[in-house]
């Protein structure tokens, strides 16, 4: 009888919420489904069926392996960058120094600055004849490693480092708020012990907040495959050169065009579908690696 009143309180709190997410998620992502089954301009008539051709015609596409490339390039060295340092820091401020809102909110920082003007702000640094980063080599005697740092054949390492740049606050931040949490009786305790910061951070913070780590790994792996703007914004001239394709960028690229239209929406909606199931599989894989019976504390 209980369960039948939590029940009935509980569906018309929930309805609007699951109407939603049925119409803005479950649909289009079904729409997009089908429709990646067909050839079709997204403005007229015919829509041909097709089948699986657009996805074969992707293993032939030198920009859609390109696109494919910078993404999961993102994903995985910009994360591995990312995570380096934030642990590194988070280790620093979970030490017992003070002043730790302060560093917090420095790291934090990039995060409230628009794209335009990081990705602006970057554009200078990295300018090859005024720029800080090659006048601060000229000024510690190493100006011969001076270059261009977005050269077509470095420009997405050059993306992933202004990506890094703004993510490692965000991620700190969550770690942070994760540490927060445990007690601080535990670290006393290590400390007794006679562990030092570093082995405070593996032996306890780490093991801690390892469920949360592996949400934030998630959130990472989403963020760095639907990356759009920063990298869509590093070319002033709005036509972004393929070396700088992410697969967001392609579909765009392919359903709408950039300055020449294309209109292949039903190309289009294959990339975004190999997107959908490349985010599907690595969330799989990642819950299953942080997987584990939560800590009581």
């Amino acid at each position: 009888m209980l369960n039948k009143q939590r029940r009935k309180l509980i569906i018309p709190f929930l309805a609007p919420s699951l109407i939603l997410y049925l119409v803005f998620f479950v649909y289009p992502t079904i729409k997009g489904l089908g429709l990646s089954l067909y050839q079709w301009s997204g403005f007229k008539l015919p829509v041909t069926f097709i089948g699986l051709e657009n996805f074969k015609d992707l293993l032939k596409d030198d920009n859609f392996l390109v696109a494919l490339k910078n993404s999961l390039f993102l994903f995985f060295v910009g994360g591995l960058v990312i995570f380096a340092v934030a642990f590194v820091f988070t280790s620093f401020l979970t030490s017992g120094i003070k002043a730790k809102d302060f560093f917090r909110g420095i790291m934090f920082f990039p995060n409230v600055i628009a794209p335009i003007a990081v990705v602006t702000i970057w554009q200078f640094i990295y300018n090859p004849r005024f720029g800080l980063l090659n006048g601060l080599l000229d000024v510690i005697g190493l100006g011969k490693f001076g270059q261009s740092w977005a050269a077509p054949g470095r420009i997405f390492p050059a993306i992933t480092v202004i990506i890094a740049w703004i993510a490692i606050g965000y991620y700190l931040v969550l770690l942070l708020a994760a540490a927060d949490k445990i007690p601080q009786d535990i670290y006393d305790a290590g400390r007794v012990d006679g562990a030092n910061t570093w082995q405070m951070f593996w032996l306890v913070t780490l093991p801690m907040i390892w469920d949360v780590i592996g949400i934030i790994m998630v959130l990472w792996m989403i963020s760095a495959l639907k990356q759009f703007e920063i990298a869509y914004a590093f070319s002033s001239t709005g036509n972004v050169p393929v070396e700088a394709y992410t697969l967001p960028i392609y579909v765009v690229v392919m359903g709408f065009g950039m300055r020449e239209p294309i209109y292949k929406l039903g190309y289009a909606s294959a990339i975004g579908c190999v997107l959908l199931f490349i985010v599907v599989i690595l969330t799989l894989l990642i819950r299953r690696i942080f997987k584990r019976e939560n800590l009581q504390y």
